[in-house]
């Protein structure tokens, strides 16, 4: 079981300790035991006799709901984990992991306005946790929200900065016309997870998009150093190198990039590469 999900139950678990039938015990711990060996289905089961067994007003039965919303999560049936937090959070409304989890799940489901509500009623309870500012933040700059993302950002680097957090940065920096800014945050986010492959990706884009091609080559060499075979990598290498006057090697990235299922390809081998041989 993920780190993430041992934490969302026993969070639940050290918060709402009681005494409990002896049978309800045992279900619960025989499920417990089936949901940390990954087999959720059997741990669903299991949660649901509780459930049944237990009736709607009994702890028990909404601690088995909760780790059932779990189980379901983790086998991506949303709409059931959704329908088992929603009853949860009705009776345990203050409880924030519950609003957390809710929240990844209506991301799953693609419900960017009810994910940012229990994200910003987590936020409440929590307003000094570094990783729910770093969510908030990354849903305002899909929103294209620069200067609200850019507030959560700073905030969550001030109190647990790393990789992801600077290579947010980067991104709202560079989409504000801070270039400088936006390669410094994306070199520190290397500086501190030098495999973590994104942030070369985004400093070779904005070096593309800037024309200033070398800067976007050391960023992109850097990227297929990692993942020889990426494909952004491979085309955005591709077009620095024909911008740059180096067709011929240019072009060989770009074929790469096209056979290895980049369509994004064709266009700029039909633009820099007719009539140059492989």
């Amino acid at each position: 079981m993920s780190k993430v999900l041992t934490f969302f139950i026993f969070i639940f678990v050290a918060a709402t300790a009681s005494a409990q039938n002896e049978k309800w015990e045992k279900w619960e711990a025989d499920a417990d035991t089936l949901s940390a060996q990954g087999d959720y289905a059997g741990a669903i089961k299991l949660y649901t006799k509780i459930i049944d067994a237990a009736g709607p007003k009994e702890r028990a039965a909404f601690g088995a709901l909760y780790k059932r919303a779990i189980s379901y999560y983790s086998i991506e049936d949303f709409e059931h984990a959704l329908a088992d937090l929603d009853k949860f959070i009705q009776s345990y409304s203050t409880f924030p992991q519950a609003r957390m989890l809710r929240a990844l799940v209506h991301k799953e489901l693609g419900n960017t306005e009810q994910q940012m509500k229990d994200l910003e009623d987590a936020l409440l309870s929590q307003p000094g946790n570094a990783a729910l500012l770093k969510w908030r933040a990354s849903i305002y700059i899909d929103d294209e929200k620069y200067e609200l993302a850019k507030k959560d950002a700073v905030l969550a680097r001030l109190l647990a900065d790393d990789a992801e957090t600077e290579m947010y940065l980067g991104i709202i920096y560079y989409n504000l016309g801070d270039a400088d800014s936006a390669f410094i945050s994306m070199d520190k986010a290397i500086g501190y997870e030098a495999t973590f492959l994104p942030p070369y990706l985004y400093a070779g884009t904005f070096g593309l998009e800037l024309e200033e091609f070398d800067t976007a080559l050391k960023y992109l060499d850097l990227a297929l150093m990692l993942d020889p075979g990426n494909q952004s990598a491979l085309l955005y290498k591709g077009i620095a190198l024909a911008e740059s006057d180096r067709a011929e090697e240019g072009c060989r990235c770009l074929r790469k990039a096209f056979y290895s299922g980049m369509d994004d390809a064709a266009d700029y081998l039909t633009e820099y590469c007719f009539g140059i041989e492989n």
